[in-house]
């Protein structure tokens, strides 16, 4: 679905991805490991157009064939299939549920004007509460809300960042089956920033350890032995 090759990223003269590889399966959820300021965000970003990157390939497995990412800009990417909730949320507070969805709906390809009913399917809450403003939401009913309206374009690729920081086990655990679902029954594949180890084995089907800027280990999500999580996840 996405090879990275030889991705190199700066900020200023700070040099944050080095000659950076990285697969990501079709039809799997692939999970980005690795201690704080190691790369990861920027690495999300760099994906989406966020920031820029300095040199290496990025290719792409759209619906029309294979596209090189590197020179495409963020509104491209989206209308490419590729869906980004990033760290934090970032939703419109002051906007209801159900436009905050809306402007989703501007970086699809097909030009549709109509939320999917799946969003609502997936997470009942929205649409209870989709005439509510965005930042009268619990934090785990935003991050709901972020990812129903990355899902509002139905990407192929969905990048989420940290999705489960600081919101309730339950929702959490709510998220990770939304993930499993949209994996089975959509064919979606997921590209997953976690620290939560017990959520990266239950929902994830491969991991990828980071470390100053390159991955250091990756495999099959049974392969994260605890001598991986000691040598590069604890603090």
């Amino acid at each position: 679905m996405l090879a990275i090759e030889k991705l190199n990223q700066f900020y200023g003269e700070s040099h944050t991805l080095w000659d950076l590889d990285l697969d990501v399966p079709k039809g799997q959820c692939t999970c980005v490991m690795g201690r704080n300021g190691v790369g990861k965000t920027t690495l999300m970003k760099a994906i989406m157009g966020e920031v820029a990157t300095k040199s290496g390939q990025m290719r792409y497995a759209s619906a029309n064939g294979e596209v090189e990412l590197t020179r495409k800009a963020v509104e491209a990417r989206s209308r490419l299939g590729i869906g980004f909730v990033p760290q934090g949320r970032q939703i419109f507070p002051l906007l209801t549920v159900e436009e905050n969805l809306r402007t989703g709906l501007a970086a699809r390809g097909d030009g549709l004007k109509k939320i999917p009913e799946r969003i609502y399917e997936l997470f009942p809450v929205l649409k209870e509460m989709k005439h509510r403003r965005g930042g009268d939401l619990s934090g785990g009913q935003q991050q709901q809300l972020a990812i129903g309206r990355a899902l509002v374009i139905e990407p192929k690729l969905l990048i989420l960042d940290e999705p489960g920081e600081g919101i309730q086990p339950n929702i959490v655990a709510q998220i990770g089956q939304v993930i499993r679902q949209l994996i089975e029954e959509d064919g979606l594949t997921v590209l997953l920033v976690e620290q939560k180890l017990p959520f990266a084995r239950k929902y994830a089907d491969r991991f990828v350890i980071m470390d100053r800027g390159r991955p250091v280990a990756d495999g099959p999500i049974s392969d994260l032995t605890d001598q991986l999580i000691k040598q590069h996840l604890t603090v």
